[in-house]
């Protein structure tokens, strides 16, 4: 992900009150709205997107008591894996792991970890992001981009917004990807047969 200070044009030291001035600027250039039958309806819809993202995120570690955008890896361009963060942020995934890959040894870095649950974060795959995500914690306790991560998957897991692959799927609540493409076979069998 984009740093989100950058996202809104605020800097890290900014107050609630620019922040929420800057969401507003922005919401109002980018809203849907404004944008309808217009060729650039996509774009207005990603960014508007983005500003979201970006706007919840920091206003959420502000809560948190975080600060972890304005000295994280977001912006820390002299990170060994830089280039990893830059592919995952530009959805690379296959080129981000094919790096990551290459390193061979059981001793990998807690960043090795954290980029790895990043992958499957971005793929969808809930369970395994958990895992990853939970061992750079272990690794490096006081990382507190490491922590939100785990935090944000904890939380997501909580509310049911796991996704298609995640802990405890196959449960009566869950209503995966898969049930969903075998609910509609059968159905269609079913209207096959009566015709």
């Amino acid at each position: 992900m984009k740093n989100p200070y950058e996202v809104l044009g605020v800097s890290p030291s900014a107050s609630e009150d620019e922040i929420k001035a800057a969401y507003r600027e922005l919401a109002k250039k980018y809203h849907p709205d404004k944008y309808t039958d217009s060729p650039l309806a996509d774009v207005a819809e990603e960014k508007m997107k983005e500003v979201n993202e970006a706007y919840d995120e920091i206003m959420n570690s502000k809560k948190s008591g975080s600060q972890g955008y304005s000295s994280s890896s977001y912006t820390n361009t002299s990170s060994e894996y830089y280039n990893v963060r830059m592919l995952i942020q530009q959805n690379r995934l296959d080129e981000a792991e094919r790096i990551l890959d290459s390193e061979t040894g059981p001793d990998h870095k807690a960043e090795w970890y954290f980029l790895r649950g990043m992958c499957y974060f971005r793929r969808g795959w809930m369970q395994q992001a958990v895992q990853y995500f939970q061992r750079a914690c272990q690794m490096e306790p006081n990382n507190a981009e490491y922590r939100q991560a785990l935090e944000n998957m904890s939380r997501r897991q909580s509310y049911g917004f796991g996704g298609y692959n995640t802990a405890g799927a196959g449960t009566q609540s869950d209503c995966g990807v898969c049930d969903i493409c075998a609910t509609a076979m059968c159905l269609n069998c079913l209207c096959n047969c009566c015709r």
